[in-house]
């Protein structure tokens, strides 16, 4: 029998799980799928907004392979200080798989940064996908004081907060996202929102489907200064473009067209580009604006700064500039990349293949690709792992993980406790006139999974 532990139950995670219940051909084998948060579906869970629902229902399908009989869930099982190390884990199964993405935002290192109001929209999404780490207030003042938000940003992120940002809270009320959060929403006073990048429209990484829901939001009108489309030079005849990026410039041309008929509209929303910030300008405490630089194209596929200057008045800054990995204590990390050294999967420790221990996702290749590039990569992880099968085997395992988890002093959440979680948030929906709302906080969690508060 091989026992293969994979940390991490995202999409990475899962798809890993999945090829190696397919992709082997081991009898016996055992899959334990372990993540700290007592809840399954990484990111898909707690990075797609509410208001995808054809994203959100992935669900469905991570959710079949965690109830293969060959795959165990163990949540609330943390991995390094205060859990099991990454040491112990290879004494509890012949193999680990680390699925942990890339849990950190990058930061724009800019002076007034730090300022209150100014916030990473990784925390942003989390508030709002009722993360239990966000705490269910967490954005709340910024909420009820902030009139204009900019957001910093032009990948598929800072389309989703833009959109959430400009979205009233009737709209958002049929999904889960967390009456805490709900309240904040209903309660905003964001009129403006800027999103604005630093390149040109042709260089964005946001996809045409959520671009263009910015333009139908109820109560919103998004719009484009048409002086910035004509700075990049593959906007005044963009046939030659690849199809997607094609399509983007001509969604942006169609809002920026002069004649365009107005409409009654409690949020404006624009998309702004060729801006550099350059500081978070303080009022009172607190964000009051950005400086920008105007950049141009420099000819190489970047930009260049310009010497001139805007403001944009603001109460309320999100950056949206990427994910970032974090080291995991007890294993090799590259703070240059952000992931993991390895070798088609295999984690190298000091440059050799280290037995037993391998990564998928973002943590392998850093944060790039869509759900499904995680597939190709999870498939190349476990095809190492295989061939490796006949070694991993000869390697001695202790006793039942879950057992010497819980006398470590864990409390592992199995898949019943997950089911138990559903159920409450169900119940909590119910008791609120809504849909499913999400348990947004550790112990609310832990009571319903467990049927104690942690601790």
């Amino acid at each position: 029998m091989l026992r293969i532990a994979v940390v991490g139950s995202g999409p990475s995670g899962v798809y890993t799980a999945q090829s190696l219940v397919t992709q082997s051909a081991v009898p016996g084998l055992r899959v334990d799928v372990l993540d700290r948060l007592p809840c399954p579906y990484g990111l898909v869970r707690y990075g797609v907004a509410p208001d995808h629902e054809k994203i959100k229902s992935l669900q469905n399908n991570l959710r079949t392979v965690l109830e293969d009989e060959r795959i165990n869930f163990l949540g609330h099982v943390e991995i390094g200080p205060g859990g099991v190390s990454p040491e112990r884990l290879l004494r509890l199964y012949h193999a680990v798989v680390y699925c942990v993405g890339a849990s950190a935002d990058r930061r724009l290192g800019i002076p007034g940064e730090d300022l209150p109001g100014s916030c990473s929209a990784t925390d942003f999404v989390s508030w709002y996908s009722a993360h239990p780490d966000a705490g269910a207030n967490g954005f709340s003042l910024e909420w009820l004081t902030a009139r204009s938000a900019v957001v910093i940003g032009a990948g598929n992120v800072a389309v989703d907060v833009a959109r959430i940002l400009s979205r009233g809270a009737d709209e958002l009320r049929p999904t889960d996202v967390p009456h805490a959060a709900l309240g904040a929403l209903a309660a905003s006073r964001v009129r403006e929102v800027h999103m604005v990048a630093r390149r040109g429209p042709s260089q964005a990484k946001f996809t045409t489907k959520e671009l263009r829901e910015l333009g139908s939001l109820p109560g919103a009108e998004a719009g484009v200064d048409a002086a910035e489309l004509a700075l990049d030079p593959a906007c005044s005849d963009p046939s030659a473009l690849p199809s997607a990026v094609r399509r983007n410039v001509e969604v942006l041309r169609g809002w920026a067209t002069a004649d365009r008929e107005p409409r009654g509209v409690e949020r404006t929303l624009r998309l702004r580009f060729f801006l550099r910030p350059v500081e978070i300008l303080e009022r009172d405490g607190r964000v009051g604006g950005v400086r920008f630089e105007h950049t141009a194209p420099d000819g190489a596929g970047g930009v260049r700064g310009t010497g001139t200057y805007e403001e944009i008045e603001a109460q309320l800054v999100l950056r949206a500039v990427g994910y970032l990995g974090v080291p995991l204590a007890g294993l090799p990390f590259d703070p240059a990349t952000g992931t993991v050294p390895h070798a088609a999967g295999r984690v190298l420790r000091d440059g050799v293949p280290s037995p037993g221990e391998y990564v998928a996702g973002w943590i392998k290749r850093g944060p790039t690709g869509v759900i499904g590039t995680n597939r190709p990569c999870a498939k190349e992880t476990v095809t190492s792992l295989l061939e490796d099968t006949e070694a991993l085997s000869r390697r001695p395992v202790e006793g039942e993980p879950v057992d010497a988890m819980r006398e470590s002093g864990l409390r592992p959440v199995q898949w019943r406790g997950w089911l138990d979680i559903e159920r409450a948030e169900a119940e909590l929906g119910r008791s609120l006139g809504r849909g499913p709302v999400k348990i947004a906080d550790w112990d609310g969690l832990l009571t319903a999974a467990l049927g104690t508060r942690e601790g």
